[in-house]
């Protein structure tokens, strides 16, 4: 297995027994501990952060992209079960495999959780869907996806960042978002949007924050230059046609507006539909204005890269909404979906006696 520290045979770990309610969630004290391959390190997991897709997998919506006719993951493949979740990753590595430097022993790491496919044709693996994630006292991942981190920031504060900020880094840079552009960003009080907030105000772009009410002066300290209430209508307060990037993790009934709002050659980039997958797009409007459609999962290494060292200068922060503890997983997931937060929701697991 390579060199690492003395460890105990199980951990604790909650479980994904399969797809369902909350009762598909097992809290286990007796979990062996996660294989460790010879370019992999074993993480001691500090805390990770609680996502969308946590539920969006626990429940089966990504049914629809499967390729097998199963309920299926983020890749369209049928989910194996038992599944350890958790896509954000803050830890300190304990073991390393045998063709990793066992300089690494006791780094503190976050993990890319989108591991990128090196095959023509292959399919992306992400942590917590196609292989056990962080919500366990230990993971296993890829040294490579594993990067040090020298900050005066929390294991919580830290947690917050990969995926949200991860996916809205890679919404901006797929996009690419340069200086003095003019950003919509949709549901810009969540995870998702709060790091888009600040990644593309990070850039120079000008900020357009689609809010619910309640959280606009929250979302305004974020350094939004416009808040537009949720309920409003967009075209009332947005010139059609002046927008250069939508940047948009909602999706739903309102989504033709999106495009309305765009400037010819405008672009748009998504990577959530929490409003609903389904809606309707007049092809005219998309070649008529020449826009271009991005659908942002798959993240290059270079996206990760440059996000922890925005984190390591101090350039983002984390946005914490609540910490739980790790047992306590079904009530984190039910105050999730009230969608009452703003910014993310981190579990820590039980330390080791």
């Amino acid at each position: 297995m390579g060199a690492g520290v003395s460890l105990p045979d199980t951990m604790v770990a909650m479980v994904l027994t399969g797809h369902g309610g909350l009762d598909q969630l097992s809290y286990r004290t007796d979990y062996p501990l996660p294989h460790v391959g010879p370019d992999d390190v074993l993480i001691e997991v500090g805390a990770a952060g609680v996502n969308n897709t946590d539920i969006n997998t626990r429940i089966g919506w990504y049914a629809q992209t499967s390729q097998t006719g199963q309920d299926g993951a983020w890749t369209g493949e049928a989910m194996a079960f038992p599944r350890i979740q958790g896509a954000d990753v803050c830890g300190v590595i304990v073991m390393v495999g045998g063709r990793v430097d066992p300089a690494r022993i006791g780094q503190r790491v976050l993990v890319h959780p989108c591991m990128q496919a090196t095959s023509t044709g292959a399919q992306d693996q992400w942590l917590g869907s196609e292989r056990d994630g962080g919500f366990a006292q230990f993971v296993s991942a890829p040294s490579a996806h594993s990067y040090a981190i020298d900050c005066a920031l929390s294991d919580v504060e830290l947690a917050s960042f990969p995926c949200s900020y991860g996916t809205a880094e890679n919404l901006l840079t797929r996009a690419n978002v340069t200086p003095g552009e003019r950003v919509l960003i949709t549901g810009a009080s969540g995870g998702l949007g709060s790091a888009a907030v600040q990644l593309a105000k990070r850039r120079g772009a000008e900020v357009l924050a689609v809010v619910s009410r309640a959280k606009m002066d929250a979302c305004a300290v974020l350094g939004a230059d416009l808040m537009i209430p949720r309920d409003a209508d967009l075209e009332d307060l947005i010139v059609p046609g002046s927008v250069d990037v939508v940047i948009d993790g909602v999706g739903g009934a309102n989504w033709p507006g999106l495009l309305d709002l765009l400037k010819p050659k405008g672009r748009y980039a998504v990577s959530g539909a929490i409003a609903g997958p389904w809606v309707d797009l007049d092809l005219r409007k998309l070649y008529l204005k020449d826009l271009t459609l991005y659908g942002c999962t798959s993240q290059a290494p270079s996206v990760f890269r440059a996000l922890v060292d925005y984190i390591g200068r101090g350039e983002v922060r984390p946005i914490i909404a609540e910490v739980y503890p790790l047992k306590d997983m079904a009530r984190a997931q039910s105050d999730f979906l009230t969608k009452r937060h703003i910014g993310k929701m981190v579990v820590v697991p039980p330390t080791r006696p």
